[in-house]
């Protein structure tokens, strides 16, 4: 008997001008890609104050970073929040040689991933989730990010 489809409930929020940002149906597909379970996921586009503040309020960094997860629920059902930083992304895809809608998709992925329950504090959590990315990203298309 075939497993069910997870199920997927997606709100997205732009801080700004969604200009050039990934669309709903990308953003959907990159997600549904990386679940694993039911997800009920909020993608949250931010400028570099915001993503900031939010940093050094949650992770105490004093810099706005690429993604941020905040998992409210675990699997079997997960919920949570992923927060990108455009301006941080961007950067990245342009110091990296990749186009932005890779490296949004990437992080995309890799917040998914947390939201899951992944984690790379140690060197074995790091090459257990770098290989989940690359599965994934590879289903999508996407060429290797390391």
């Amino acid at each position: 008997m075939d497993k069910p489809t997870p199920k997927i409930s997606l709100s997205v929020q732009y801080a700004g001008n969604p200009a050039g940002l990934p669309t709903r149906p990308r953003l959907r597909r990159w997600v549904s890609t990386a679940q694993t379970c039911d997800v009920a996921v909020t993608i949250r586009f931010v400028d570099a104050e915001e993503g900031h503040r939010l940093n050094r309020q949650y992770r105490s960094k004093d810099y706005p970073t690429n993604v941020l997860s905040f998992a409210y629920e675990g699997p079997p059902h997960v919920a949570g929040d992923l927060v990108l930083c455009v301006p941080v992304v961007q950067r990245e895809a342009v110091e990296q040689g990749k186009p932005a809608d890779a490296h949004f998709a990437h992080l995309v992925v890799h917040g998914m991933l947390h939201l899951q329950g992944y984690e790379h504090e140690t060197d074995a959590e790091a090459a257990r989730m770098e290989a989940q990315e690359r599965e994934i990203l590879a289903r999508l298309g996407i060429p290797d990010p390391y």
